[in-house]
């Protein structure tokens, strides 16, 4: 069985990549930094169709941690799988939200650069270790890392360093032949951002009014590609940032 492990899976765009990959019989490590019940019900519901899967705590700000979060995982992948390595590593966990940049605070910019970046760049350092040759890489990154938003420097500065890093990442994991690409969703109905959709449903239609497609996103739509893009149907494709946005800006 070909084994991943998802960060950020407690939800969004993470809970339905998890699902996917499940239907397609593969296992599933999915990490949840505070919504420890959520994640819990996405092992449930894996179980429930017939897959398997783990939910483990992880914060991705906390880069002392990933050392032992690595061990946890590899313990894990020994007593449920029988295995010593994985094969998917989805880099999704991250967070969301804007302040205007004459007000960023430094403990805000810390706290966005350290999750969105900082911490997939290390957290992957170590897994990497562990994961197979020929396996691959996905990181979720933003349409905001290819414009500008008033109020988003901080988070698409992030999300820009992401998608350059993985290019870099893909050319120096290449001698092992493992691809790593990115997606960049435009808006998707998630909780980023502390549910900002759910809150304050007048935003969806404006943003739908400016996607080329008539809607904003879901996070099943980012999930496809992601789990296409780890398969061997794309196996000639890497170091690619896909925007996955059904038009937005267009």
């Amino acid at each position: 069985m070909k084994l991943a492990i998802v960060t950020g899976a407690s939800n969004g765009i993470g809970k339905s990549t998890a699902l996917e990959l499940s239907r397609r019989g593969i296992g599933v490590i999915i990490t949840y930094h505070s919504d420890k019940k959520g994640a819990e019900e996405v092992v449930k519901e894996i179980e429930k169709s017939g897959g398997k899967a783990i939910c483990l705590k992880l914060d991705l700000s906390q880069k002392d941690s990933f050392e032992s979060f690595a061990e946890l995982a590899k313990k894990n992948l020994g007593e449920i799988w029988q295995r010593k390595t994985f094969d998917y590593l989805v880099n999704n966990g991250g967070i969301g939200g804007g302040m205007p940049f004459a007000e960023m605070t430094e403990e805000y910019f810390d706290q966005i650069l350290n999750t969105n970046f900082k911490g997939p760049f290390f957290l992957t350092q170590y897994l990497v270790r562990f994961l197979e040759d020929n396996g691959r890489i996905v990181n979720t990154s933003s349409s905001s890392s290819h414009g500008s938003f008033v109020g988003y420097s901080a988070y698409g500065a992030s999300k820009a360093a992401l998608s350059s890093w993985t290019k870099y990442l893909a050319k120096e994991l290449s001698p092992r032949k493992i691809r790593v690409n990115a997606v960049s969703p435009g808006p998707v109905h998630t909780n980023l951002g502390g549910g900002a959709f759910d809150k304050h449903p007048e935003f969806i239609q404006p943003l739908a009014d400016q996607t080329a497609l008539g809607r904003i996103g879901n996070p099943d739509d980012i999930a496809k590609v992601i789990v296409n893009l780890l398969s061997d149907e794309l196996s000639w494709v890497t170091a690619q940032d896909i925007e996955v946005s059904g038009g937005f800006l267009l």
